[in-house]
């Protein structure tokens, strides 16, 4: 196949190599995953203490007790993985103007016409929405979390306060659920969008669609690496 294809005399179209932009680095994409994997895991573990129906899936730790243990020393996990992503990242998901025009004009997010839409920096509303709602939630279920450990922590409190923490557990857990499957969704439905949690990378097409601003702010700076 010929790498040129002539449109007129002296004129033609190079095919080469895609841009990318560089979003995420190694270690932040490590720990993003660490981060979903303990969501997952917490989940089920979760779900399966919650009612009898769902116990059986105990048996994917090895049984109730296995199950009992394991799942406040996850939330641990998780409450350090995200907040290491959370300092991060946390001036970057800052509200400003621009948010709210985007919010004004879901409509066309969700048509996909993304011409119409203001130029968006390196996040915009609804991935900001899903950070401060992961990083509220977050710490309202290991707060909530400590308060019912009983292993360390019993009898610190009195069983009113602990029956108070178990519900207010329980919202928050399925909140985050519902706030985790956005997530998801909105990374999928978004074609190329888990190209930047897999290589790092993204198409500068990607880019200059979705987060004009940013590709331009990196453009300025002559930045190629990852953002920090």
């Amino acid at each position: 196949m010929a790498k040129t294809k002539e449109i007129q005399s002296g004129d033609a179209i190079h095919r080469g190599p895609p841009v990318t932009v560089e979003r995420y680095g190694p270690y932040q994409r490590v720990n993003h995953w660490i981060t979903a994997t303990c969501l997952i895991l917490l989940l089920i573990s979760g779900l399966s203490l919650f009612h009898p129906w769902l116990f059986f899936m105990t048996g994917l730790f090895g049984g109730g007790q296995n199950t009992r243990m394991l799942h406040p020393w996850i939330g641990v996990v998780l409450f350090f993985s995200f907040f290491i992503f959370f300092f991060q990242f946390w001036r970057a998901n800052l509200p400003n103007r621009t948010d709210a025009r985007w919010v004004s004009q879901i409509g066309d997010v969700v048509g996909g016409h993304e011409e119409r839409l203001p130029e968006v920096g390196r996040y915009n509303a609804g991935q900001k929405f899903i950070f401060w709602g992961m990083a509220l939630f977050i710490i309202v279920l290991i707060g909530t979390g400590l308060v019912i450990w009983d292993q360390y922590f019993e009898g610190l409190t009195s069983i009113a306060v602990s029956r108070v923490a178990v519900l207010v557990h329980s919202v928050a857990a399925v909140l985050i659920i519902l706030l985790f499957i956005l997530h998801v969704y909105a990374g999928i439905w978004t074609r190329g969008t888990l190209r930047a949690m897999t290589r790092g990378s993204v198409t500068g097409g990607w880019a200059w669609r979705h987060h004009r601003k940013w590709l331009k702010e990196l453009a300025g700076r002559g930045r190629i690496d990852p953002a920090e």
